[in-house]
């Protein structure tokens, strides 16, 4: 793992890191195979000190994990941009967490039943009258006829950043360096 360089912006509280993983909506997953990058965009849960998300049982992500399961997973929220008289000083106030680790397909019913439960109580809160049931993951098909596979990414690594907001600096449509004079 690299060092945070700007020490400054390094976030250890593990409460705010938990509570940012539980709620953020995207998170980027980083693969690699022979010198090719491959990053895409995913719902996913954090539970239990691990990423879970779903997937087809086949295609581009399912051959880079099979090759090569280290894996780096990054979610970032932009909370909006800090003005400064001076432009070199405008920044962005942000939250981000990198979380580098091994993939794992889950093969555990309960384990992957617990995880897509967790992902449904997230996206989709209160919408379901009843829990999922493990035979629905055993049997689900898509309409690709590919069945649904859970990846765990047990984190080897996690580190954050962030920014604080700051209220009377912060950038809206029409606020300029004139307005802020006055």
């Amino acid at each position: 793992m690299f060092p945070i360089r700007n020490q400054k912006r390094n976030c250890t509280d593990t409460d705010k890191i938990q509570h940012f993983l539980e709620n953020a909506q995207t998170g980027f997953l980083g693969l690699s195979l022979e010198d090719v990058p491959y990053v895409i965009p995913l719902n996913f849960v954090w539970l239990n000190d691990a990423i879970y998300f779903h997937g087809a049982e086949e295609g581009r992500k399912v051959t880079y994990i099979e090759n090569n399961p280290l894996a780096c997973f990054t979610v970032s929220t932009n909370y909006g941009t800090i003005t400064s008289p001076i432009p070199a000083k405008t920044d962005t106030a942000y939250m981000s967490v990198i979380i580098e680790g091994s993939l794992v397909h889950v093969t555990d019913i309960n384990e992957a039943t617990e995880a897509m439960q967790v992902m449904l109580n997230k996206y989709v809160p209160g919408y379901y009258d009843r829990p999922l049931g493990k035979s629905h993951l055993e049997r689900y098909v898509s309409p690709l006829g590919s069945k649904t596979f859970i990846y765990k990414l047990t984190a080897s690594s996690v580190s954050a950043k962030e920014k604080d907001v700051i209220l009377d600096r912060m950038f809206y449509e029409g606020r300029t360096i004139r307005t802020d004079r006055v």
